[in-house]
């Protein structure tokens, strides 16, 4: 990935103090003035590279069926070893790669691995990995991917990362850290994806993070993240994937997130978030695809303008306080997916209120609709019969509808739930009782 350097500055707080910075220039200059005793190794080894392998290899177990390198180290150069790379045109034989993820190995990540200075990618998904991440990875001043994704890593985030100033990738998925997320990660001039879900981070979203400027994707979900959505983040023109589901987020969606007509991915459900949905949201978010933002507290209308957020293909709004009318035009989303409005004050009284289902027979590959649970009145219209072919959740229950349930529903072959329980609705559609596997259920869908 080519992404364009440009200056930052971090907005909020002060930067790295000089003394941080010299320190960390006194530590990475120790690790790479360390000289291990002499081994029997070819000339072209370089000491260093060979030395911060082995010492990773000694911190590191592989299954008692298998060894990591075994005597590799006496017969071959390390550059043919598993995972490691080597390649820099100018020094053909230092290590610029090391990929061993998925490995099941336990154990630590060594801090000298702060002695491979020409490492670009570093790959130790998949395994479980127990302890700190090393600040000694501050050394790694090449570092464009680290990815440490779906191991058991402890404690704090290093805030020398902020000195791997050529990191596009930093991906710490799945693990166990805990504390803030480090401010000074907002001065990585290069970084692409940010991916932090899945941890015990508490404390807030540091507005710096608004300062990176090629960011395209962030994910801090399934984290104890708590106060507001910085407006910083509106800063971030690049942006196509911001996800932030299952914190303890609270206000508003920032107003400053209608800039951003790149997003394609808008994931904020599980949170206390209030307030109302920008009335113009789908006039600015041309390229959304997504809007996510169950169980929240958001109120007021679903935005008529959302109509014309024409890549949308789903609206996951359950579990909030909306009010007023599904938008009657919501059908001319033709790549429309799913659907679900449940558990809202949404209202329909009179029979145009109901034109929303007959625009939505525009969607032919519509496979979830769910509407259970809000306030929807008066007769069933017959255009329920009529939607995609495609279906397999139609939602109604617990509303205030009356009427007969057309036969024509047996037409949804592909239908496995289907929900009008606590209604006042007549007939039984024995074409589709034995091929759904529930009917008037009371679970509630997971999305």
């Amino acid at each position: 990935m080519d992404l364009p350097r440009s200056n930052h500055s971090i907005s909020l707080g002060a930067p790295p103090r000089p003394l941080a910075y010299l320190f960390l220039f006194l530590h990475c200059t120790t690790l790479l003035s360390f000289q291990a005793p002499a081994l029997s190794t070819i000339a072209t080894r370089n000491t260093n590279d060979l030395q911060a392998l082995l010492s990773i290899k000694a911190h590191l177990y592989p299954p008692e069926s298998s060894s990591l390198w075994g005597n590799e180290n006496q017969t071959t150069h390390y550059c043919k070893w598993l995972g490691v790379k080597c390649g820099s045109p100018q020094h053909p034989k230092r290590v610029t790669a090391l990929d061993l993820d998925s490995l099941n190995l336990t154990g630590q990540i060594s801090p000298d691995i702060g002695n491979l200075t020409f490492l670009q990618r570093l790959n130790l998904s998949g395994n479980q990995l127990q302890g700190y991440i090393p600040q000694a990875l501050g050394c790694l001043f090449n570092l464009q991917f680290l990815i440490l994704m779906d191991n058991a890593l402890e404690g704090t985030i290093p805030t020398s990362l902020a000195n791997c100033s050529n990191l596009v990738l930093l991906n710490l998925d799945g693990n166990k850290l805990v504390g803030e997320i480090p401010m000074e990660l907002g001065t990585l001039p290069n970084l692409s994806l940010l991916l932090l879900a899945r941890n015990n981070l508490t404390g807030v979203i540091p507005p710096s993070l608004g300062n990176l400027s090629s960011l395209v994707g962030i994910d801090l979900s399934d984290n104890n993240l708590g106060g507001q959505i910085p407006s910083s983040f509106g800063r971030l023109v690049r942006l196509k994937n911001f996800t932030v589901t299952s914190n303890k987020l609270t206000g508003e969606i920032p107003p400053s997130f209608l800039n951003l007509s790149s997003l394609c991915n808008f994931y904020v459900g599980d949170n206390q978030l209030s307030g109302v949905l920008p009335s113009s949201m789908g006039n600015t978010l041309s390229s959304l695809q997504v809007l996510q933002a169950f169980n929240n507290q958001l109120e007021g209308p679903i935005p008529v303008s959302l109509v014309n957020a024409s890549r949308l293909e789903k609206i996951v709004l359950c579990y909030n306080k909306l009010n007023g009318l599904v938008p009657r035009n919501i059908g001319m989303l033709r790549n429309l997916v799913s659907v679900c409005l449940s558990n809202n004050l949404l209202e329909a009284k009179q029979g145009e209120d109901w034109e929303f289902l007959t625009s939505l027979g525009n969607c032919s590959n519509l496979k979830t609709l769910d509407l259970s649970n809000n306030m929807l009145g008066g007769m069933l219209p017959s255009s329920v019969a009529k939607l995609s072919t495609q279906l397999t959740w139609l939602g109604l229950g617990q509303n205030q509808i009356n009427g007969n349930i057309p036969a024509e529903i047996g037409g949804y072959i592909n239908l496995n739930m289907l929900r009008m329980d606590h209604m006042l609705l007549t007939g039984i559609i024995h074409s589709i009782m034995e091929k759904i596997d529930h009917f008037d259920v009371m679970e509630v869908p997971i999305y």
